[in-house]
């Protein structure tokens, strides 16, 4: 007897149906192109053979025979692998076991293309972090690159951090014809605990520890290969990929190295291989208006990394789904909060991964119809394959129930009994603009902040001010100039410590930039990602030292208390921007400067702008 279908929560319905109306006409262009671009039989039927025998020039004769063949699926890899970041490490040795597991299941495979991979942490508060939301669009750039050979049958694509999973996934989806599977690497072991090094942090603000101290610090919580524990926009990622349904079930957050990552591994290959078949599962299958929306969930279930408010409208729009803010907030008066995770709470994902994890939270989700069970996923339709975890049944790789209640109540709980009732994503309106706060990590007594303004053009003048004992007062701190017009809208993380240390002093502190903060950014409110920009004359950029600002993140506002007839007659002059940050390749991205789009719209050069 087939089982009922779980009805859909009604809010989770009208927002679907909205975005899919809005989507229409995008969506149905988008599948008409990968519609043309699919093939009947290999990809590589019908190509030169000039052109195939480049294909193979470097591959063993065995492998050469097979694509000769075109009867063996081609497996193309796309990896961001480097030993710059921690996350992407353990990728340096798939590619040999991708292609020896490939052959055992009478397949191939091959390194189509690296994407760059920069780190976050080590650009934080740097000139490089100028660079960092738009390597997404290179990386997206790259991947199709990669993919542009034309001569595989499907895809994996290797990847974890920040911009490089989103870039991916914006990149595959040039190609959605082709069955894709994401293939993730895992979180190092818990190491410092993140309360500790946050602590740490502002003490080192406030002069109280040295630098020895806080490397020692930093040292202890980052310390080996795999992704960093706290639930930032790395491990946001992850979440993602898997509830989207482009990771293996439960997948995201086995550890680097161990038998069990190793065995996942060979399955990606496996299922890549498996739907390369005629009438085999395709990215554009899987990346539709549901996923998307099983996406955003997802994120407000867990408080998730705000740069998805940039990142999954840009993955979204390469699939033709267009969503907005308004989306997000809607969902998040409805989806619960069912995790605590620094920086909403103490623990980490290894801890969150203990507790239940991925498994537990979409068997949740599900049960309460907060998820779309209709949708495609990469080992097929619906969400139940999701609500299992893998374990190795001596060396069988096999997939099991979870238990029924958490393995933590303090880390994961279930609908009935949540953290919050809403997913604590608000959209912030008011005579600023439109912006976002993620207040899941703030507690309810800093949710609602006035105090006057102090303004700075650069997060650098305001730690000075800060080291100089000028901000010991009330005060909305007002970070300009840095949006994606500006200057490609860095992260500010590196503000956090400062204004935590003021906010511990008692004094009512908040944060409005156009710019954005770290997916580790939490205990201070902050409404980020502030549209229209400084730059494209938004009116962030009227506002004067002492301008009274009211941040009500429980009711959704930001609004400057200037009237509307002042605050038109201010004439504005912009900051000579072209001093900074020289001799990082700054000058490089002065094209994608000019034609980002607005944050709402995922600020991407590569889409052009919505009316």
């Amino acid at each position: 007897m087939t089982p009922s279908p779980i009805p859909l929560h009604p809010v989770l319905a009208t927002v679907t149906e909205r975005i899919r109306r809005r989507s229409a006409d995008s969506r149905a262009d988008y599948l008409a192109r990968m519609a043309q671009q699919r093939r009947d039989g290999r990809q590589r039927a019908g190509l030169g053979c000039a052109n195939m025998a480049h294909t193979t020039a470097a591959l063993p004769a065995d492998d050469r025979l097979r694509i000769h063949a075109e009867r063996a699926p081609h497996i193309g890899v796309v990896t961001a692998y480097n030993d710059m970041l921690s996350a992407h490490q353990p990728f340096e040795h798939y590619p040999a076991l991708i292609r020896d597991h490939a052959r055992t299941v009478g397949a191939t495979a091959q390194v189509a293309g690296g994407v760059p991979a920069m780190c976050d942490g080590i650009t934080q508060g740097e000139a490089g972090m100028e660079l960092s939301l738009f390597s997404r669009d290179v990386i997206a750039l790259s991947t199709t690159v990669a993919l542009s050979h034309n001569v595989f049958d499907a895809a994996l694509m290797l990847g974890v951090c920040d911009k490089i999973v989103p870039g991916l996934l914006m990149g595959a989806l040039s190609f959605g014809h082709l069955p894709v599977v994401f293939v993730p690497a895992g979180p190092m072991a818990s190491g410092l605990s993140n309360d500790d090094k946050a602590r740490v942090r502002q003490q080192y603000a406030q002069g109280l520890v040295g630098r020895e101290a806080l490397l020692q610090s930093e040292a202890q919580a980052y310390h080996s290969a795999g992704t960093c524990t706290f639930y930032g926009t790395a491990n946001s990622n992850q979440m993602l990929m898997e509830i989207m349904g482009l990771h293996l079930p439960g997948s995201s957050f086995v550890p680097p190295h161990g038998p069990l990552r190793q065995a996942l591994t060979r399955a990606a290959v496996e299922r890549a291989a498996a739907n390369a078949a005629p009438g085999g599962i395709t990215l554009a299958e899987v990346v539709d208006e549901r996923a998307v929306v099983n996406g955003m969930v997802g994120l407000l279930a867990t408080g998730g990394s705000t740069n998805h408010t940039l990142h999954l409208v840009a993955m979204a729009r390469a699939a033709g789904v267009l969503i907005d803010w308004d989306d997000f907030a809607e969902l998040s008066a409805a989806v619960p909060l069912l995790a605590r995770i620094y920086p909403n709470g103490s623990a980490d994902v290894n801890h969150f991964h203990a507790a239940g994890g991925m498994p537990w939270l979409v068997r949740e989700l599900r049960a309460a119809g907060l998820l779309h069970d209709d949708v495609t996923t990469v080992v097929g339709a619906g969400l139940l394959a999701y609500t299992r975890e893998p374990w190795l049944d001596g060396d069988r790789l096999a997939w099991r129930e979870v238990p029924a209640q958490s393995g933590d109540a303090a880390v994961l709980r279930p609908v009935a009994d949540p953290f919050s009732p809403d997913g604590g994503l608000r959209l912030l309106r008011g005579n600023l603009g439109r912006s976002v706060i993620k207040v899941s990590a703030v507690k309810p007594q800093h949710r609602v902040v006035r105090a006057p303004a102090r303004v700075f053009h650069d997060q650098a003048e305001l730690l000075a001010e800060f080291a100089a004992g000028g901000l010991r007062h009330d005060l909305v701190a007002v970070v300009r100039y840095q949006g994606p017009r500006a200057n490609g809208m860095p992260e500010l993380h590196k503000l956090t410590p400062a204004l935590a240390v003021l906010q511990d002093a008692g004094h009512a502190v908040a944060l409005v930039t156009d710019g954005r903060m770290s997916g580790a950014s939490g205990k201070v409110p902050a409404a980020i990602h502030v549209s229209p920009e400084a730059l494209a004359d938004g009116p962030i950029a009227r506002v004067r030292d002492g301008d009274f600002i009211t941040l009500d993140a429980e009711r959704g506002v930001l609004q400057l208390e200037v009237d509307d007839a002042t605050l038109a007659a201010r004439s504005v002059q912009h900051p000579d921007l072209s001093t900074h940050s020289h001799g990082v390749g700054r000058e490089l991205f002065a094209l994608f400067r000019q034609h980002a789009g607005v944050a709402e719209q995922g600020a991407s050069p590569l889409f052009p702008p919505l009316t």
